[in-house]
């Protein structure tokens, strides 16, 4: 029987358990499905029994039949896509999902956007998120710069979040001076949930880019879980750090920049020292990047192996232990250790250029506190400071690519907002005592 996806199907098991739901896929182990409460469920084929037709699911089209008429007055924002979520639409009775990329069907989705600005919308290419390399960088840095030849006075950059932080970072060092915004935006639930955040997310970022002279990159994201507000957050210094809750995207070691309140469409800029709009500024994007730069996160009972396994790359991050330590105290029971000290060593006088940054995420790396720190910063290993193991790797590609004479001074300078230099007491998680 031929069975596609869309199709209303029942699952039985051989014990006789059901599923009724819209067929997915079918892997080689699983059987995924769509269950009527909306929610993916995944059943062994081991434990299936048959998989019976209900009724044949329907192609959707996206059609709206008012043209997008450009308004006089208002900014022109491009909206480039990475992906098909937050501009897809499902039809729930078939379970077909379309995506479409052009300005009408965008704004018959969203026609919000009317009032805001006219809209030019395109697909850059399918990237997934947990698929991106450093070549995706180069194409979206391209199609922002061509976006902005054309006059665009600000873009908005859609993709999956699981790698949205990378992709900010990468654009925030290779789109140095823009005269617009771009703004990142994705969406933590999918647009078949009526918990969507999608289009309070783009809608959000549209409004800042039309009401704020900002200029660089930043991430828009819900500022909390309910529908108050989006935050505008820094491109470098925000992070996920939650799988699911749509206030998963937070400034780490710093603060927003502005905050959309959703309801009344007002922009409060929260911080000052932001690059500010100017058609007239000269720019040009450095989109290259070091492909052998890695990152290594320390754990317990590590072997000397794991750190020679890096030989012949130029770059690599330590995601160290708290202020930016890893094992290498040879002590009675940790004889080895002395032996990661010894491959550490190996890496730098090979000439890869090796980070501490720490997986505390919140806070500074601080290598003169302890002997650790110390005889790591001996044997030519560079503090990090505050800036996220992401970033710092991000960074370090982008250093040896563009400044490779300079890199090891440059890490340490704050070029995009990557490294704070004082830390505010507020720049931490919430208080849940609110004191």
């Amino acid at each position: 029987m031929d069975i596609r996806p869309g199709d209303k199907v029942k699952v039985i098991c051989k014990d006789d358990e059901f599923y009724d739901g819209l067929f997915i896929d079918k892997k080689k182990d699983t059987t995924v499905i769509k269950s009527v409460t909306g929610y993916n469920i995944g059943i062994l084929n081991s434990t299936i029994k048959e998989v019976k037709l209900l009724e044949k699911g329907k192609d959707l089209k996206i059609s709206h039949a008012k043209k997008h008429e450009p308004k006089p007055g208002l900014p022109t924002i491009s909206i480039l896509h990475t992906g098909g979520t937050i501009a897809s639409k499902v039809d729930y009775r078939t379970g077909a999902v379309v995506a479409s990329f052009n300005p009408e069907d965008l704004i018959g989705m969203f026609p919000e956007l009317l009032d805001i600005a006219n809209i030019d919308s395109r697909l850059i290419g399918n990237m997934f998120s947990d698929d991106m390399r450093f070549l995706h960088y180069s194409l979206m840095a391209k199609a922002i710069q061509e976006e902005v030849e054309k006059g665009a006075e600000g873009i908005i950059l859609t993709q999956g979040t699981d790698t949205l932080g990378y992709t900010a970072a990468a654009l925030s060092f290779m789109l140095e001076s823009i005269p617009v915004p771009v703004l990142i935006v994705g969406a933590q639930r999918s647009s078949d949930r009526g918990s969507s955040d999608a289009a309070m997310n783009l809608l959000c970022a549209a409004e800042f880019i039309r009401k704020s002279d900002f200029a660089g990159v930043a991430v828009c994201m819900h500022e909390l879980s309910s529908d108050d507000s989006c935050a505008i957050m820094p491109g470098c210094k925000t992070r996920k750090l939650h799988t699911s809750r749509r206030d998963a995207f937070q400034a780490v070691n710093d603060s927003p920049v502005a905050r959309v309140n959703f309801k009344t469409r007002k922009v409060e800029m929260l911080k000052g020292g932001y690059l500010k709009k100017d058609r007239k500024r000269d720019w040009f994007p450095k989109d290259k990047m070091e492909e052998k730069v890695a990152i290594l996160k320390i754990h317990t009972n590590m072997s000397a192996d794991q750190f020679r396994f890096f030989k012949g790359y130029r770059g690599l991050v330590i995601e160290g232990t708290g202020l930016g330590h890893a094992p290498i105290n040879m002590t009675e029971h940790t004889p080895m250790h002395d032996d990661n000290k010894k491959a550490i060593k190996e890496l730098v006088d090979s000439g890869c250029v090796v980070v501490m940054t720490s997986q505390c995420l919140f806070g500074r790396t601080q290598m003169d506190v302890y002997s650790t720190g110390r005889d790591l910063q001996e044997i030519g290993v560079i503090p990090g400071e505050d800036m996220l193991p992401e970033t710092a790797f991000i960074k370090l590609a982008w250093l040896l690519a563009n400044e490779p004479a300079d890199v090891k001074t440059l890490l340490r300078q704050d070029l995009r907002g990557e490294i704070n230099p004082s830390i505010g007491k507020d720049d931490f998680l919430d208080d849940p005592s609110g004191k």
